[in-house]
């Protein structure tokens, strides 16, 4: 693994390997990206597509969904500012209370549920509400019984919504997550520089054709497109938190392609970058 690795690092996970948070975030895409805790969102105000492992989820407001630890995946919201209930639960962290906890593997995606499963992952999702009940309230002790609750949700989507995975069965699909986790590390440090067909092709150690087709077939996007999401979503923050010229936050970002910018970024947002500077000035 690459010593300054791309993902994401929950320093408030608590004792009990958990940590709760209300995240609101801008409108629009959000890359694809993946970090070692678990993963369950619930949107609170509006809808959304998450991307897990190239396939698409759409996770409309008040439904909840588990990401899997170490899955790739991304976001892309569908009102100017989202609230999401996001916990991410350590498995590592959770081994004195299931010694094999980490061999579980968990499948709660709303389009997915069957229809045995309805009522339990209708009841996932209320203790999701109670928990947001909790937040609003700000009650004394609150914390203690939203962790108690948080607790319960973990022991049903266990009961329900996990399988147990024999790890030497699933060895060629560790090594390709893994290859993946590299690529979109040495994206996400080089962005602003040129990156190549060429560049990903030799991380990995594979010719640029089969490279190709691993990406391709892993992400549901080309390498080089990815590349260039990855650049215009940090374009996407800046234009709404600098006064710097577009060229000018362009060019830092790794574009020198004014054309493939402007239809990249509508392709994306919905909306030239001007509009969004435009919004911003309002």
């Amino acid at each position: 693994m690459m010593k300054n690795a791309f993902y994401e690092i929950f320093h408030e996970i608590s004792e009990l390997g958990i940590q709760l948070a209300y995240h609101t975030i801008p409108g629009g895409y959000h890359p694809l990206h993946w970090h070692e805790e678990m993963e369950i969102l619930f949107p609170l105000n509006g809808d959304a597509d998450v991307t897990i492992d190239g396939k698409i989820h759409h996770l409309r407001h008040r439904q909840l969904l588990v990401i899997e630890s170490g899955q790739v995946h991304s976001t892309d919201t569908h009102s100017d500012q989202l609230m999401f209930l996001c916990i991410h639960i350590s498995k590592r962290l959770m081994l004195h209370y299931m010694p094999n906890v980490e061999l579980c593997r968990f499948c709660c995606i709303p389009d997915e549920i069957a229809d045995g499963q309805f009522t339990e992952y209708l009841h996932i999702c209320q203790m999701a509400e109670q928990l947001t009940r909790l937040y609003i309230q700000d009650a004394p002790a609150s914390l203690l019984e939203s962790e108690g609750i948080i607790l319960q949700i973990l022991a049903h989507l266990i009961r329900h919504f996990s399988v147990t995975s024999a790890p030497e069965l699933s060895s060629a699909n560790t090594l390709a997550r893994q290859r993946l986790q590299d690529i979109i590390t040495f994206v996400n440090e080089h962005f602003k520089e040129p990156i190549s067909l060429q560049d990903g092709a030799r991380l990995l150690g594979f010719n640029k054709e089969y490279f190709c087709r691993f990406f391709k077939n892993n992400m549901g996007l080309s390498f080089l497109q990815y590349v260039n999401e990855v650049r215009i979503s940090h374009i996407y923050q800046a234009l709404q938190n600098t006064n710097a010229s577009i060229t000018e936050i362009m060019e830092a970002n790794g574009f020198t392609n004014q054309k493939l910018f402007n239809k990249t970024f509508k392709t994306i947002y919905g909306c030239t970058p001007s509009a969004i500077r435009k919004n911003q000035k309002k």
